[in-house]
């Protein structure tokens, strides 16, 4: 989708300094959890771009993105002050690190890359298939679907910053069994951590859908 003024739906708070936006899904608009988009807005300094992922198990009539607010950031502050009826110019989806029906996911996520992991967690359960989730936080967010997931059967651990992942990633690949698909959300060190772990436990880092966000 080319860039398009979407209208905001809807948008609440999720955890600390943290929302989640919800757009009206324009009729060209087809994407997976996973995929991301990128939002232009009007700052004092001039045009300023950012790239969401998108938090929702799917975009049937509405789609989310889940922001975490930096109030020294550019970007952030305007996010957090939008209200339902508001108008965002919105282009994508982007992005190949998705969702495609795989009937055994892991999602090892960090800081924002809980967005992703609970879209993908929800649709996966949601098309009968198996999910786990791996989620390091010392200020967890989306904690009320972190707990409907593992009340639907799905695999949840959340860890500390800076808690070794492990045993985490272990018993979350042993949770689903072999051949799960792996992926992985967050910023560089967290790959590095993570990627490390999918290796002690036996399984292929090379093979994971990796999303690096800076």
């Amino acid at each position: 989708m080319d860039q398009q003024l979407l209208t905001v739906t809807a948008i609440e708070s999720v955890g600390p300094d943290s929302v989640a936006i919800h757009f009206e899904t324009p009729a060209d608009f087809s994407a997976s959890p996973g995929q991301f988009v990128k939002l232009t807005l009007d700052t004092p300094e001039g045009e300023e771009s950012r790239f969401y992922t998108i938090s929702s198990p799917d975009v049937e009539d509405t789609f989310e993105i889940t922001v975490e607010i930096d109030s020294e950031g550019a970007v952030g502050p305007l996010l957090d002050e939008l209200e339902a009826g508001d108008s965002v110019r919105v282009a994508g989806p982007f992005g190949s690190s998705y969702y495609e029906g795989e009937q055994r996911v892991v999602v090892l996520a960090g800081g924002p890359g809980v967005g992703p992991a609970v879209g993908i967690g929800e649709r996966a359960i949601a098309d009968g298939n198996d999910a786990a989730i791996v989620y390091r936080d010392s200020d967890p967010i989306h904690q009320d679907r972190l707990e409907a997931l593992s009340e639907a059967d799905a695999f949840v651990r959340i860890v500390a910053d800076g808690q070794d992942l492990t045993d985490p990633v272990a018993d979350a690949l042993e949770s689903v069994g072999d051949g799960a698909q792996v992926f992985v959300y967050g910023f560089a060190d967290f790959l590095d951590a993570a990627t490390s772990a999918i290796e002690a436990a036996g399984g292929e880092p090379d093979e994971a859908k990796v999303e690096n966000f800076g």
